[in-house]
C-alpha cells in the first residue's frame, strides 16, 4: 500500500519530466528504429511494463517468457530491460558475451556507503574486482582453506543438532530457517574471524542478525529510483537512506573487530588474519576498507542463501514423505543409524542426498533473478539486439521449471539427478543457481559443503513430523520474493527421537 502511494506521487513528477523530454526521446527512438529488440508486451505510457512484475517478478516474468519467448524486452519505467529465461540464451549471455555483459546494473540501494565501488558482487570488472576475486580464490575458498576449517563447521552443526534435541525433548516445533541461519552465521563468523556472531548471549550477534535482515528486506524492495533515474537524488521511498544506516552500522562493526584484531595479531589463525597479513605485505592490493566491504558481502549473502535453501530442502522432504524416506534410508545404510556425518568427504558416498540438494536448488534457487547486468555495448543474441546500457536479468527460477528442459518440472524429484552429469558449478546452464561465467558466486564450494552436512545430519539424527493440524498435502509452499527467495511462511517442524 505504501509502495503504491509513493508510486502515484512520484509518477506525477516523473510524468512532467518525461513530457518535457518527449521530443528528444522520440527522436532517439526513430534513430534506433532499425534495432530489433526481443519481443515483449506493449508498454504503458510513463510506467512502461512495471505493473506486469506484480509482487512475484520471477513468476510474472516466467509467464511472459511462455508468451513471448526466452528473450523478452520490458520497459520498466525508463529502463530498457531484457529478461533471459532459457539455458540456451543464458549460455549466450553468460558465456559467449560474458565480457560485454559482466558489469552490474547498479540498483540505487547498493550505492549506500559506496558499496557499489567496493563490494565484490557489484564492482565493475577491472583492477578492483580482480584483486577481490584473487583474494577469494587464493585465501578464502580454496580446498585447502575449506578443509582446514572443517572442524569449525562440524562444531556449529553439533550446535544445530543440540538445538534440535532440545526441541525434541520438550516436544516443540523448531523454526528450521532460523536455526539454519544461526548455524550458517556461526560457522562463517568463526571461520573468518574466530568470533561467534550467532552467540545468543552476545549483543553483537543480535545486532548483526537484525542488520542482515533489514539489509535483505530493503535491498529486495521495489524501488522507484531504480526505474526512474531522475528520482535517485530524492530517494522517494527512503530505501537508500535506510540501507546507508544499516551498511554503516555493519561496516563499523567489522571495523571494530578488525581494529581489535590488529592489536592482537598472532592470537588467531583464520581468514581475517590471512587478509590482514595480505594487507601488511601489499597494502595497495588489500586495503582495510576493502576487507570491511568484502566481509559485508560474505556475511549478508552467505548466511541468507544457505539458510533459505536448507529450509526449502526440509520443506520439500516433509511435503513428500516417500522422498524423505529414501534420503534417510541412504544415510542409514551408508553412515549408520544413530551415527553422524563426521567428514565432509563422506558426502561423496551419498548420491541421493546430493540429488536432494540439487533438486532443491532447481526449484528454489536462493537468488531467483541473478544480480542484474548492464550491457557495456550493443549485443546480438539469438537474432535480436540488446542495446547498450540495457539491464539484463537471468531468470534462473524460470529456467529450473522449463518444461522443454525438465520432465514434470514442478515435481520435487531428486531421482532426475541420479547418474546425471548436470551440476551447479556453472557449466551446465540448465542449473545455475550460483550464476555462471566470471561473475559466478565464489562462495559456491562453501555453501554446498554447509548445505550437505546440515541436511544430512538433521535427517540422520532425527525423524521429523509437522505440527498438529498440518499435513504434507496442506503445507504452505508459497515463496516470498526478494534478493533471496524465502518461504512465505516459515517452516516449523518437530524433531523426534529415532
Amino acid at each position: 500500500m505504501e509502495f503504491l502511494l509513493i508510486t502515484q506521487c512520484s509518477l506525477l513528477f516523473v510524468a512532467t519530466y518525461l513530457l518535457v523530454n518527449h521530443v528528444i526521446l522520440r527522436g532517439r527512438s526513430k534513430n534506433n528504429g532499425s534495432t530489433k529488440l526481443p519481443p515483449g508486451p506493449r508498454p504503458l505510457p510513463i510506467i512502461g511494463n512495471l505493473l506486469a512484475l506484480r509482487d512475484k517478478p520471477h513468476k510474472s516474468l516466467a509467464k511472459l517468457a511462455r508468451v513471448h519467448g526466452p528473450l523478452v524486452t520490458l520497459k520498466l519505467g525508463q529502463v530498457t530491460t531484457v529478461v533471459v529465461s532459457s539455458p540456451a540464451t543464458a549460455r549466450e549471455i553468460l558465456q559467449k558475451h560474458d565480457a560485454t555483459l559482466s558489469n552490474r546494473y547498479i540498483i540505487d540501494a547498493i550505492r549506500a556507503q559506496g558499496h557499489h565501488e567496493a563490494g565484490l558482487a557489484w564492482v565493475p570488472v577491472g583492477p578492483t574486482w580482480r584483486k577481490f576475486r584473487k583474494v577469494c580464490y587464493s585465501h578464502i575458498f580454496t580446498n585447502q582453506k575449506l578443509n582446514s576449517s572443517q572442524h569449525v563447521r562440524q562444531r556449529t552443526i553439533q550446535q544445530l543438532l543440540a538445538e534440535a534435541r532440545e526441541s525434541c525433548r520438550v516436544g516443540e516445533a523448531m523454526d528450521v530457517g532460523k536455526a539454519a541461519f544461526r548455524a550458517a552465521l556461526s560457522s562463517l563468523s568463526i571461520s573468518v574471524m574466530s568470533l561467534d556472531l550467532a552467540d545468543a548471549a552476545s549483543d553483537t550477534a543480535r545486532e548483526f542478525k537484525e542488520l542482515a535482515r533489514c539489509i535483505m528486506n530493503d535491498v529486495g524492495e521495489p524501488n522507484l529510483a531504480d526505474y526512474f533515474p531522475v528520482l535517485k537524488r530524492f530517494d522517494p521511498q527512503g530505501v537508500r537512506g535506510r540501507v546507508e544506516i544499516s551498511f554503516g552500522r555493519i561496516l563499523d562493526l567489522f571495523g571494530s573487530i578488525i581494529a581489535d584484531r590488529m592489536e592482537k595479531r598472532g592470537a588467531d589463525e583464520d581468514i581475517l588474519d590471512t587478509l590482514l597479513t595480505t594487507h601488511d605485505e601489499n597494502p595497495e592490493l588489500v586495503e582495510i576498507n576493502d576487507i570491511k566491504h568484502l566481509l559485508l558481502d560474505l556475511f549478508v549473502a552467505g548466511t541468507e542463501t544457505t539458510s533459505s535453501t536448507l529450509e526449502w530442502a526440509m520443506a520439500e522432504l516433509l511435503h513428500k514423505p516417500t522422498t524423505m524416506a529414501k534420503a534417510k534410508a541412504e544415510l542409514e545404510q551408508i553412515i549408520g543409524k544413530g551415527n553422524s556425518i563426521d567428514q565432509e568427504s563422506e558426502v561423496s558416498r551419498l548420491p541421493y542426498l546430493q540429488a536432494v540438494i540439487q533438486e532443491t536448488l532447481r526449484l528454489h534457487p536462493a537468488v531467483p533473478l541473478l544480480l542484474p547486468r548492464r550491457a557495456g555495448e550493443e549485443v546480438h543474441v539469438s537474432g535480436f539486439t540488446i542495446p547498450k546500457d540495457a539491464q539484463v536479468l537471468v531468470n534462473v527460477w524460470a529456467m529450473g521449471r522449463d518444461p522443454e528442459v525438465w520432465e514434470d518440472p514442478c515435481s520435487f524429484t531428486p531421482e532426475r539427478f541420479l547418474g546425471s552429469s548436470i551440476d551447479v558449478i556453472g557449466t551446465c546452464f540448465e542449473l545455475i543457481p550460483f550464476g555462471a561465467g566470471r561473475r559466478i558466486c565464489p562462495g559456491l564450494p562453501l555453501a554446498m559443503r554447509m548445505l550437505q552436512m546440515m541436511l544430512g545430519n538433521l535427517l540422520l539424527s532425527f525423524d521429523w513430523k509437522l505440527p498438529d493440524g498440518v499435513t504434507p498435502e496442506c503445507m504452505d509452499m508459497e515463496d516470498r520474493f526478494g534478493i533471496t527467495l524465502q518461504k512465505a511462511q516459515p517452516l516449523l517442524a518437530i524433531p523426534l527421537s529415532l
